[in-house]
């Protein structure tokens, strides 16, 4: 698919994706692709396992690295202070609460962990954090790829919002 160059990013994000700590650049990757064709935007909360002008990053990307919004932050605490008014949701393996269970409104915050472990206890208990969530896997599977928590999170808000701004 050939890139559009005046495709417009929009003004307001459908969703803010919070990768705190990744370390594959292949998924970070995935996630400025699924940034740039759902119109979230993209928080990488450092130390990150990978420079930015890495192959990898480049390759998952392919040409949508200009149609997405991507910002990278010191610390976790700089990642929520730039976004002050939105409800944060903690995607762990270890939440009650699925993710379908929630009412999505545009802007929310969906924080997801570094590959393999996920989010440390100090991120989950963050005063800001609003609820954990879960996605539901069968039993005895450790957990999803990165990027497809995340996909399958950020269609979840765009199909609650009716996929406002989608062909």
């Amino acid at each position: 698919m050939p890139q559009q160059p005046d495709a417009p990013v929009p003004a307001n994000p459908l969703a803010h994706i919070v990768y705190f700590e990744p370390r594959i650049p292949g998924n970070t990757g995935s996630a400025i692709r699924l940034a740039a064709v759902t119109g979230a935007r993209l928080h990488l909360v450092e130390p990150l396992g990978f420079d930015l002008s890495e192959a990898k990053l480049k390759r998952a990307g392919l040409d949508y690295h200009d149609l997405a919004v991507m910002d990278v932050h010191p610390s976790l605490d700089a990642a929520l202070d730039a976004l002050p008014e939105a409800r944060v949701f903690a995607f762990t393996t270890r939440a009650t609460t699925r993710f379908t269970d929630v009412e999505y409104r545009p802007g929310d915050v969906l924080l997801f962990g570094p590959e393999p472990t996920g989010l440390p206890p100090e991120a989950l208990k963050h005063p800001r954090v609003t609820d954990e969530l879960r996605i539901p896997m069968l039993p005895g599977r450790r957990s999803l790829n990165l990027t497809n928590a995340a996909s399958i999170a950020v269609y979840e808000v765009w199909r609650q919002t009716g996929f406002s701004e989608g062909a």
